[in-house]
């Protein structure tokens, strides 16, 4: 399988890389970085320690139109032109990048019903465990029990809450019957009064290097259950986004998540 990666000489991208050159069955066929970036021209192993043969390049078009998928974890207004160049080209793709408005999702859904797209907050499969995990548990402890979700993320993150801790509240949501537009807190400050029982709170961190961590927690009377997930390294984003590159092959169109990928559904 050729792949396409977006944001090559990121912290993900260059995890990415690596993942795909050590991949037996995938070929890395375009390292793609935005039209500034100093690096544009140089060998996309290079900082990795071993040259591979691919020059790191801003023409995202060519590079999209060579490769069978694209992964991309960069920023919701690059995913969208990259995501307009795979639905002309026919390539399919995957992406991790978090932020997106409405609007943005909409696109996204638009342009699956023309390529097969994976979209979905965080691809470690360890967090998508986490996910069914919640689920189950908001099943089995219901309104008795308070919810608030706490995530943690290195300093260069731009986006609060992550797009994981808003899954994990959609989730948590849907199994309790709510509608998370409508019941979300995030963060306190002051006289807040009470706390709503139906209500789902949303605390973030920034800070150091911390890849990714988020908990969970279900307050009751008495007792307290939490569900937390903790990323050491990014290497388990890019096994996770391979995972679906691969998921996707053969298919032409459709939006799909990493519960459809692992099988969760």
């Amino acid at each position: 399988m050729k792949i396409a990666i977006a944001g090559s000489c990121g912290r993900m991208g260059r995890t990415l890389i690596e993942s795909v050159l050590a991949g037996a069955d995938l070929e890395l066929t375009a390292a793609l970085e935005v039209a500034a970036s100093p690096q544009l021209g140089r060998d996309a192993g290079e900082a990795l320690g071993s040259a591979c043969g691919v020059a790191i390049s801003a023409d995202y078009a060519a590079g999209i139109a060579a490769s069978d998928c694209l992964i991309d974890f960069t920023r919701p207004e690059g995913s969208l032109l990259h995501l307009d160049a795979c639905v002309k080209a026919g390539t399919n793709m995957v992406i991790g990048t978090t932020g997106f408005s409405a609007e943005g999702r909409q696109r996204i859904a638009a342009a699956a019903k023309r390529i097969a797209i994976v979209f979905a907050p965080n691809m470690a499969v360890g967090v998508n465990a986490t996910f069914k995990l919640a689920e189950v548990a908001a099943k089995i402890l219901g309104d008795a029990y308070d919810v608030e979700i706490v995530e943690a993320h290195h300093r260069h993150k731009v986006d609060a809450p992550s797009g994981t801790a808003l899954r994990l509240g959609e989730v948590v949501a849907t199994a309790l019957g709510r509608d998370l537009k409508s019941c979300a807190v995030y963060g306190r400050e002051g006289d807040t009064g009470e706390r709503d029982a139906k209500s789902i709170g949303f605390h973030s961190i920034r800070g150091g290097d911390i890849v990714g961590e988020h908990t969970v927690i279900f307050a009751g009377s008495g007792e307290r259950v939490e569900v937390t997930v903790r990323s050491q390294s990014r290497m388990t984003y890019a096994v996770g986004a391979l995972r679906a590159a691969r998921f996707l092959g053969g298919k032409s169109s459709g939006l799909y998540d990493m519960q459809d990928v692992l099988a969760l559904k």
